[in-house]
């Protein structure tokens, strides 16, 4: 008979870190919201196939990007590594993460000229993940964040109007390959209204997430005690 020891297994242990990557999403986020804001409120600029791609290139790397490495950035640190021990980033993580995957799906469909109408099937979805953040950062007494849930919400709730209601141009045949989603499809009153809400939420969301990015870096790199 042979007497086996027990195996331990190695626990790597690293200490507990302040420096949660929130600044990144946070910023990510409001660049693609002050880009696609003032094109949705104001017409500026107004759509063409060229416009389409710069924006669908921005949203692709920008909110799409920077939010999902912040998502998974901290992930990582509260499952693996015991770096982030608030139990609220684990919102913020699903959050930005869902988010991320969203935008990168939004400036694909930018680029290639897809169909915006299933979007406002996605928001559906995302208001409820947009709801949720709500119910956990005001209930963590995180009165900053959970305002920017409300913006969030609103958002999608835009969106889905803003998309559901366009309609197929009674006649026209434009080539697929070389239109814009707005030349091949006729807005109703609903979904004109609901994009200039969509832009109106996006300009103010984007602008709170300034401040936020703000607040995040200050209050790491300068010892500020900014809201957050």
């Amino acid at each position: 008979m042979y007497a086996f020891a027990p195996v331990l297994a190695e626990t790597v242990s690293f200490p507990q870190s302040s420096f949660a990557p929130l600044a990144v999403g946070f910023f990510g986020l409001a660049t693609g919201y002050l880009i696609y804001g003032p094109e949705e409120l104001f017409r500026l600029p107004g759509r063409t196939r060229a416009v389409d791609l710069t924006t669908g290139i921005w949203g692709v790397f920008m909110p799409g990007v920077m939010q999902l490495l912040t998502g998974i950035y901290l992930f990582v640190g509260l499952t693996w590594f015991n770096s982030f021990r608030s139990k609220t980033l684990y919102m913020t993580a699903l959050a930005f993460t869902a988010y991320g995957v969203h935008w990168l799906a939004l400036g694909l469909a930018r680029v290639l000229g897809g169909d915006p109408r299933p979007n406002a099937f996605m928001s559906v979805s995302f208001i409820f993940l947009s709801v949720l953040g709500i119910v956990v950062f005001f209930r963590a007494h995180d009165n900053p964040v959970g305002g920017l849930f409300i913006g969030l919400t609103l958002v999608y709730v835009s969106d889905f109007f803003a998309s559901l209601f366009l309609r197929p141009p009674r006649a026209a045949s434009i080539e697929p390959a070389v239109a814009s989603p707005t030349t091949r499809l006729e807005p109703s009153v609903l979904s004109e209204l609901g994009e200039r809400a969509l832009g109106f939420f996006h300009l103010g969301t984007g602008l709170w997430l300034i401040y936020l990015t703000y607040a995040a870096v200050l209050n790491i790199a300068s010892g500020m005690d900014l809201p957050l």
